[in-house]
């Protein structure tokens, strides 16, 4: 057995997260205007923010929707987001109740209203649950978005915003959603005018 060069792996994960980000800040500028302009627009109407995922991309919802609703950097006004990812109780009831693919588009059939944003987060692009509950979004006049990785899978056509991290490995796509998403956080602070700064 070939001892493991652990100060390799060191620095060939490091290489590759540094090329993933390379690859997504070339890729993604335009969509995420965009992902911005729709959110931004989305709560200056009263609308909100629903974030939904599984696994790591579930704990980014919860994450990044508590960013939102309480602070970032700063303290300022609270921007309106929810993950559907933490209600046990609609989690194992729609599971059970109406199937696993339905857990998030029940949540926003009933949470959503038109205008809203309905964020999905999946590293494949192919969470059925995911891609059910941007269906159920489009249907009630909300905007479908969503962050996917490696060539988008079902996503494309369906989501719009759409940012496809430019990876293969769930490791590097996930390292790349979350930094979208905080990025997202704060130019809504920004755009929304509820801190002072810029570039």
């Amino acid at each position: 057995m070939t001892a493991f060069d652990l100060a390799a792996f060191y620095e060939a994960e490091f290489d590759e997260h540094a090329a993933v980000t390379a690859a997504a800040r070339s890729a993604l500028a335009a969509p995420f205007a965009r992902l911005v302009a729709v959110s931004a627009e989305a709560i200056r109407k009263g609308g909100k923010i629903m974030l939904f995922g599984n696994g790591g991309s579930a704990a980014d919802a919860q994450h990044l929707a508590t960013e939102l609703t309480v602070r970032y950097k700063t303290d300022r006004a609270p921007i309106a987001a929810i993950a559907l990812t933490t209600d046990t109780s609609a989690l194992t009831a729609g599971g059970n109740d109406l199937g696993f693919e339905a857990i998030f588009s029940r949540q926003v059939e009933a949470l959503g209203k038109p205008g809203d944003v309905a964020l999905g987060i999946s590293t494949s692009g192919n969470s059925a649950n995911v891609i059910a509950a941007l269906e159920a979004a489009k249907a009630g006049g909300m905007t479908a978005a969503a962050l996917g990785g490696r060539d988008g899978g079902k996503l494309k056509g369906l989501a719009d915003p759409l940012l496809v991290v430019p990876s293969e490995t769930t490791a590097r796509i996930q390292e790349m959603h979350i930094t979208i998403g905080q990025m997202l956080c704060g130019a809504l602070e920004l755009e929304l005018g509820l801190v002072e700064g810029g570039a």
